[in-house]
């Protein structure tokens, strides 16, 4: 009697990267060294925990970011919660999309500053009034 054929299932172990994740880290840059330098400075992040906000942008979970940083999984969570309240966000999409549309911002707006002369139009020892009319000698 021939019994009808399982479906095939998928080797669970071809999905596992090399480092031994589910996921595969994603190849695109999403804030660059001085835009991370900004979050840091305005979230008041510290180093530890910039180090594991990168590592998720990268894409890891927080059992490969123990792995990566030599760590504890609850010590990361512990960073993540910190990050949170630190961000006002409740996940780690909201926290990269807030970074990214913060960084955005303040670099889209610091570029189109125009910049001003700081020298003005008399010669470097005539004293001038704050409203620029230059004074006459008496």
């Amino acid at each position: 009697m021939l019994l009808p054929s399982l479906p095939e299932q998928k080797d669970k172990g071809k999905s596992i990267g090399p480092d031994g994740s589910f996921y595969k880290q994603p190849d695109v840059i999403l804030l660059d060294e001085k835009q991370w330098l900004y979050i840091q400075r305005r979230y008041h992040i510290s180093p530890r925990e910039l180090e594991i906000v990168k590592l998720v942008c990268h894409g890891l979970i927080n059992g490969d970011i123990a792995k990566k940083l030599n760590i504890k999984p609850g010590t990361v969570k512990a960073h993540l919660r910190s990050i949170f309240g630190k961000t006002r966000v409740r996940n780690k999409i909201t926290m990269l999309l807030r970074f990214m549309e913060d960084a955005s911002k303040f670099f889209s707006e610091s570029s189109c500053v125009v910049p001003v002369a700081a020298v003005n139009g008399g010669t470097p020892h005539q004293k001038t009034t704050s409203s620029g009319e230059k004074l006459k000698k008496e």
